[in-house]
């Protein structure tokens, strides 16, 4: 039981845990019918084409086929059963369904795909379990909302496709999360730093976050800020937006962050120093420091931020947490530097370029693809 409860009294107690209790199964309910719903587009999808194929190893498009069953159905059922959606649930069918992906992870038809979801009718699914096509396997298989899909319908590569999915599901975004996320180019990015092995394991799970390495990315993307890239701005300016939209900023660092507080003072040799960002991760159980600059990453900066881990492994970490990671965010990095300046085993400093606009996804590919 909370704290909250545990200070109400008899009454309210019980109406509050009703209360919690009704919400849960809203919920519940609302999850149920998303999937529910989205299973039925996918079943759809597959009765079209197995239609379309007639017994042959691959279907034919069948031109002639959507217009006149979304004639029917509309006559039948209303809203939800336009030729457009009757194409997009033909193509979710093809994109998900194994037995047609191709090498590249394209379905072999071409189709059109908007991201206006159909409103479909749960009499729908009503009749199939009437005629005992109730969507049994594919229910558990699609946890998302049908608006998620038709977003990611449109990635052509599988295993780009398959990672957001799976992070949309673990980190329970949004839509407008998800597309951010992916025209920050997240999955690049990741990727870029893991080898083949790796980014296969990643379009799998997720981002899987093990070690202090696994929480940096380099270039962070801050487009969300509304900075421009040849304005004048403090990094006093910089850390202000940061708090402004700290919420956009915590998914931007990623999982597992906490906020803790800004400009925090270290006092020592009464002398006071203060870290810009101090934030912990609960997956990694430690705290990460961030300090931002505007300008080019210098060995004194790498020195300070030094300083502040170990200031922060001897003097405030538990002995139950892990080391201190370190992060200097600046505008433009000098990898010699960096090199040269911290150690060859170096796991707990590091430092990473931000970006003020989204990145070309296409270039960032090609990075990916040239490796």
């Amino acid at each position: 039981m909370s704290k909250e409860l545990k200070n109400m009294d008899g009454n309210d107690r019980l109406a509050e845990q009703i209360a919690l209790l009704i919400e849960n199964a809203k919920q519940h309910i609302v999850t149920t019918v998303n999937s529910t719903m989205t299973a039925t587009y996918y079943e759809i999808g597959r009765i079209i084409v197995e239609h379309e194929q007639k017994g042959k190893k691959r279907a034919q498009y069948g031109a002639k086929l959507i217009p006149d069953l979304a004639k029917r159905l509309t006559e039948r059922f209303g809203k939800g059963f336009s030729e457009r959606n009757l194409e997009q649930m033909r193509q979710f069918y093809l994109v998900y369904s194994p037995t047609f992906q191709t090498p590249s992870g394209k379905s072999e038809m071409p189709s059109r795909i908007s991201e206006a979801a159909p409103s479909i009718p749960q009499t729908v699914s009503a009749e199939l379990v009437a005629k005992n096509q109730k969507p049994q396997t594919a229910s558990a298989k699609f946890t998302l909302s049908w608006s998620h899909y038709l977003f990611l319908m449109r990635i052509n590569n599988p295993q780009e496709r398959q990672f957001y999915e799976t992070e949309a599901a673990k980190e329970r975004w949004s839509l407008r999360e998800m597309k951010r996320q992916f025209n920050s180019a997240l999955y690049e990015r990741l990727a870029l730093s893991r080898d083949k092995k790796a980014i296969s394991e990643m379009s799998q799970k997720g981002q899987i976050v093990e070690r202090p390495e696994d929480i940096v990315k380099d270039p962070y993307i801050l487009e969300f800020l509304g900075l421009k890239e040849d304005s004048r701005y403090s990094e006093s300016d910089l850390e202000q937006r940061i708090i402004d939209e700290l919420q956009n900023f915590l998914l931007e660092l990623g999982k597992g962050y906490t906020f803790v507080g800004r400009q925090v003072r270290l006092t020592f040799d009464e002398q006071h120093f203060y870290v810009d960002l101090v934030f912990f991760n609960r997956l990694l159980q430690c705290f990460v420091l961030v300090d931002l600059k505007i300008g080019d990453i210098t060995h004194q900066d790498l020195g300070q931020m030094q300083m502040y881990v170990n200031y922060y492994d001897r003097v405030v970490k538990l002995p139950t947490e892990n080391p201190t990671v370190g992060i200097l965010l600046c505008k433009k990095k000098n990898d010699a530097v960096v090199e040269m300046t911290l150690p060859k085993d170096n796991t707990q400093i590091f430092a990473s370029n931000y970006e003020l606009v989204l990145p070309d996804k296409e270039a960032l590919m090609r990075l990916l693809v040239d490796e």
